[in-house]
């Protein structure tokens, strides 16, 4: 099936399909602030039965997360006279209906309502009153039975009164307002959102050259569109150091849309000629916020060439309904976690202490997961589609998407055993050249297997790359592969001040974060996100999803909580903490003197210093 997809997109893009009349695809997004668009659809038709889909599994999100359930008003009509319809009972995104004699075409006419939900990924927030990002695959049908290469579509777009946008998706004409899109697949559309906004702000970070990159940013106000010169400088490094690392490229030009605001879902979302970016409003103007997303766009940048042009088998599936394999998501994401972490120091977006203190946060937290004794990694991949929407009480039980961080450790592993048997002469950028680089391509999909991975590792340095994958993919051991970290001359250690990273993501999260001594996570406002299994609040009995009211009978605060965790070190008196749970109050007794503790990194003078070398500057 790989190979026919593969063959299918090659020959489409190629032009050795005929093409059919486009479908035209019209979005009024006048009413984006009301969380309102308006659509219609001329699609060519031929008489008979005919079934249309609406896009379920989304590429990227790795999940049945289209928002069928948000279109409305859904109407065709053919020779200007209503066509019927009605839903699949068990396809719930299958409309059936019977296009009549002597028609050509289908009209259809449909509402979608945008979400004010702040979670979840596309379908989630995207809209407020001065911003709004567009996803095509929420405003439109397509038939079934053709792979969606092979679809047509064009699309023209009305934006608010005032509104500039920006987006990857090549344009035929403009005028004021109204934009028409150039013809092409129902992929490369649905792969091509659209950010727009009255607060905009478009700057060239590759002046002159070719492909051309743009950092599209919209924002809830004018003020949180002010990026600094240091950064755009830093994002210029960013292209520079994708082109060093990869070698080549796969769109014909790329555009970050990085979406400000505090009332949208916050994610990055890859495409093969630009990513939907969305975080806070004041990440490029508030600096602890801003190294707290650090890796943002040189994450999904990275995708670029590691899950659109090279695509677990799994995942590039014909079009948006069948399910979609998440067992490779450890490369898919994790070889992207590590890189787009990579990236940070190498362009100047993070410090490499800096670096090294982001490395040690997701060690920790991988290093001390519960969950580790029943669930290996590989089985947090295949249940991918599940656990994106899973809840944060008792994570540490349950282990969520943990091939993202953990990827970042098992590929460091890798990186630095490369450097060790070649003394040197290779690193895993030879592997990310040879595996996803040259020569440059349009946008393509070219699929892999595991056996695809282990071939070309075992080209870039000989080693048994199968069971080196295997064993930390399958292992249910209590602590986690840190041999990246040991072998490339750091170990990880635990000090009673948090570095500033932690600090910065404290503060992101609104969180005080005591994993570490007493064992959860909780909210300024007292509410608990999570209890770590076998910590001294567990075993007092605190349970996550409750709050906290008091501390040592004192109102609570995170301050109160930290100074009653480093009082207790000359204390032989427990903890009184105080819990609502709904209803109902308890004051539990927490048993700890260990004071606070932190994870860092701190130097092996023993080892090379490997972990420096792979966070140079790479770029000439």
């Amino acid at each position: 099936m790989a190979v026919r997809n593969l063959i299918i997109i090659l020959s489409f893009q190629l032009g050795l399909f005929a093409q059919a009349p486009p479908t035209k695809v019209s979005v009024d997004a006048t009413d984006a602030t009301k969380r309102l668009y308006h659509v219609r659809l001329t699609m060519p038709v031929k008489p008979g039965s005919l079934t249309l889909l609406y896009p379920e599994w989304i590429p990227g999100e790795h999940g049945p997360t289209g928002p069928v359930t948000d279109l409305v008003n859904v109407r065709f009509t053919a020779n200007g006279a209503k066509v019927a319809w009605h839903r699949d009972l068990e396809d719930m995104y299958a409309f059936h209906l019977t296009v009549p004699e002597g028609a050509g075409t289908l009209e259809i006419a449909l509402d979608y309502i945008a979400t004010p939900d702040g979670s979840g990924f596309s379908s989630g927030g995207s809209t407020t009153d001065k911003l709004a990002v567009l996803s095509w695959n929420q405003m439109l049908l397509y038939p079934k039975g053709t792979p969606s290469d092979k679809l047509n579509y064009q699309a023209d777009l009305k934006v608010p009164a005032g509104w500039r946008y920006g987006t990857a998706l090549p344009i035929e004409n403009e005028s004021g307002r109204d934009i028409q899109f150039k013809p092409g697949s129902l992929t490369t559309l649905i792969d091509s959102p659209v950010l727009m906004g009255a607060y905009f702000k478009t700057i060239d970070l590759s002046p002159g050259a070719t492909p051309a990159h743009y950092l599209h940013i919209a924002a809830d106000s004018e003020h949180a569109t002010d990026i600094s010169a240091d950064e755009i400088t830093h994002y210029q490094n960013l292209v520079k150091e994708t082109g060093a690392l990869f070698g080549a490229r796969h769109y014909r030009g790329y555009h970050f849309l990085l979406t400000l605001s505090d009332h949208v879902a916050h994610f990055g979302l890859e495409h093969h000629e630009s990513s939907d970016d969305r975080t806070l409003e004041r990440v490029l103007i508030d600096d602890s916020l801003r190294r707290a997303d650090a890796d943002l766009l040189s994450h999904e940048m990275t995708h670029s060439w590691n899950g659109k042009f090279r695509r677990p088998a799994g995942l590039a599936t014909p079009d948006y309904s069948e399910p979609m394999k998440g067992n490779l998501l450890w490369v898919y994401e994790g070889l992207t976690q590590y890189y787009g972490e990579v990236l940070t120091p190498r362009s100047g977006l993070l410090t490499p202490d800096e670096f090294r203190e982001e490395l040690a946060r997701e060690a920790a937290m991988l290093d001390t997961r519960a969950g580790r004794a029943w669930r290996p990694l590989q089985d947090t991949a295949d249940e991918a589609q599940l656990l994106y929407e899973a809840r944060k009480d008792y994570a540490d039980l349950r282990r969520g998407v943990d091939y993202y961080e953990e990827g970042t450790l098992i590929w460091l592993e890798a990186d630095v055993t490369i450097r060790q048997l070649s003394h040197g002469a290779k690193s895993l950028d030879d592997f990310m050249k040879a595996f996803e680089g040259a020569p440059s391509t349009a946008p393509m999909v070219k699929p892999y297997t595991f056996e695809d991975v282990v071939k070309t590792m075992n080209e870039v340095q000989p080693y048994d790359w199968a069971s080196f994958f295997r064993d930390r993919l399958q292992s249910t051991a209590p602590t986690a592969p840190l041999g990246g970290i040991l072998k490339s001359g750091w170990k990880l250690v635990y000090a009673d001040q948090p570095t500033e990273i932690w600090r910065d993501h404290e503060y992101y999260d609104h969180v005080a974060d005591l994993s570490y001594s007493i064992g959860l996570t909780v909210k300024d406002d007292g509410e608990i996100d999570d209890v770590k299994i076998n910590s001294p609040a567990q075993k007092a009995g605190i349970a996550p999803a409750t709050r906290i009211i008091a501390v040592n009978g004192r109102k609570f605060n995170a301050v109160l909580l930290r100074e009653a965790i480093d009082g207790a070190v000359k204390s032989t008196q427990p903890i009184e903490i105080m819990v609502e749970d709904g209803e109902f109050y308890k004051t539990y007794r927490v048993d700890y003197h260990g004071g606070e503790r932190y994870p860092s990194l701190v130097r092996d003078e023993s080892q090379p210093d490997l972990l420096s070398a792979i966070t140079a500057p790479h770029a000439k």
